[in-house]
């Protein structure tokens, strides 16, 4: 089902509304008390997940492979969201995980995920992850030929064989610390070659920064040529993994270009500005991205023609695109300060800038969020800033159009959270607690159900009726 979204605003200060998935539209207009309860009762900031959402945002990708004739599989990548009730979908739903951390690994086993699912990234691993990696039988990628023969001197001291990608760097990302250049990927194979009895090269992986559907295509046209050479050295060489980087759409594509149009300086507090904003709305979005890239064609040869003709199974890492409107960020407001000679207000909220990440980029998290209480004060165009004591802390630096004046209480609910907003920078500063996070899920029997995501459930979800 398509996103909702409000009309743009003919006047006044520029607005960027964002797009609601109709559960998370019913939940912010029939069950805004229950969300106000949630609120009150757990703190703020509180992040709700909408597992349902993550599970249907997975099967578009599945089916764009299935369409492709592709024999693929999705890792989730783990870093984008730490939630439990998400990670614990993935073996239901034949998804694998993208882990860089002991925890991050040991979660994924503890989820059941399979180990031969679990693909480890990262740059120099630490060892007790090669070992635990080593033990379950994870895909791990490599990235330097050091790595690959000290992994390889590990595999032997434990009597395992190692399951590797070999991973490459792009001539386009000269200066990124990841992966190998060409030269240094050769050196690579010939290990492989020599340490065949510990190490079992699986395929080829590469880093890429950005939202190139087309480069992310290339660069896997030039491994499936890699692979064709591994091949040749008598390498079982069946595994092509091209990341993530799958871009989501926040926003309607009018409202973005109206908003850049008229965006300046003065349209933040303190008049600040930013080097550049996330493609808040990108024109091929997960798994059109996905399509776009299996399309794409080198020599006459699309790259899905390609994987099915040389018998490679692709892999995928999306972390942000599987987390599309599956989660959202509830604040409650602490304070309002009028600045009346500036013509806005400055709103004090329960919580930091450190749990809306993309401000710690030295970006602003830029769709609307919305207003549940307020009063009938007419427009009230505010900045938002956390409870800390740091000027920089703001989750919200432009001059938001806010409905009303808000009060003490009330509600700022920011939108489409799930995808690494919610937890990458959180930090107990102040020592305050870190945030909650509650799992909401429709049932078709017994309406909504909601359980803390802290730990694993005990007894079954608490049902409310819808």
């Amino acid at each position: 089902m398509r996103p909702s979204t409000p009309p743009l605003p003919k006047a006044g200060i520029p607005s960027l509304p964002a797009l609601r998935h109709a559960l998370v539209q019913r939940l912010t207009t029939e069950q805004a008390p229950l969300l106000r309860s949630l609120l009150d009762g757990l703190g703020s900031p509180l992040h709700l997940m909408l597992p349902q959402v993550f599970e249907a945002n997975a099967r578009a990708f599945q089916q764009t492979l299935r369409e492709a004739g592709v024999d693929g599989q999705l890792l989730f990548a783990k870093k984008a969201n730490k939630a439990r009730c998400l990670v614990e979908r993935c073996p239901g739903l034949g998804l694998g995980v993208d882990a860089a951390s002991v925890p991050e690994l040991v979660a994924a086993l503890a989820a059941g995920v399979p180990g031969a699912h679990i693909g480890i990234s990262g740059p120099a691993k630490h060892p007790a992850l090669l070992a635990l990696s080593l033990h379950h039988d994870c895909l791990v990628a490599m990235d330097s030929p050091e790595e690959l023969l000290d992994y390889a001197a590990l595999a032997q001291s434990l009597q395992r064989r190692a399951r590797v990608l070999l991973r490459w760097r792009p001539p386009s990302q000269p200066r990124s610390r990841f992966g190998m250049d060409d030269t240094e990927l050769a050196q690579a194979l010939a290990l492989c070659v020599e340490h065949r009895a510990q190490l079992q090269l699986q395929g080829f992986s590469f880093h890429l920064s950005g939202y190139d559907a087309v480069e992310r295509a290339r660069c896997a046209q030039r491994l499936v040529e890699r692979c064709t050479e591994a091949r040749g050295l008598g390498l079982p060489c069946d595994t092509l993994d091209i990341g993530g980087g799958f871009a989501v759409r926040y926003v309607e594509e009018a409202a973005w270009q109206d908003f850049i149009a008229r965006q300046s300086p003065q349209d933040y507090h303190a008049g600040k500005t930013f080097e550049g904003f996330y493609p808040y709305a990108s024109a091929s979005p997960g798994p059109q991205m996905l399509e776009r890239i299996l399309s794409h064609a080198e020599g006459g040869r699309t790259l899905a023609r390609r994987l099915r003709e040389e018998g490679l199974r692709l892999l995928l890492e999306p972390g942000r695109a599987l987390l599309d409107q599956a989660g959202f960020t509830l604040f409650r407001v602490q304070g309002v300060k009028d600045r009346p000679a500036e013509g806005y207000g400055l709103v004090t909220v329960e919580g930091m800038s450190f749990s809306l990440s993309e401000q710690w980029f030295n970006s602003e998290f830029l769709p609307d969020p919305l207003l549940l209480g307020g009063s009938a004060s007419g427009p009230y165009p505010a900045a938002v800033a956390g409870a800390s004591c740091l000027d920089s802390d703001m989750l919200s630096w432009r001059k938001l159009p806010l409905p009303s004046r808000p009060k003490p209480g009330d509600a700022l609910v920011y939108l489409n959270t799930a995808g690494y907003q919610m937890d990458s920078n959180e930090s107990p500063f102040h020592e305050l607690p870190l945030p909650r996070k509650v799992s909401l899920e429709v049932d078709a029997n017994s309406g909504l159900r909601w359980r803390l995501d802290e730990v694993p459930p005990v007894t079954p979800p608490l049902p409310l009726s819808l």
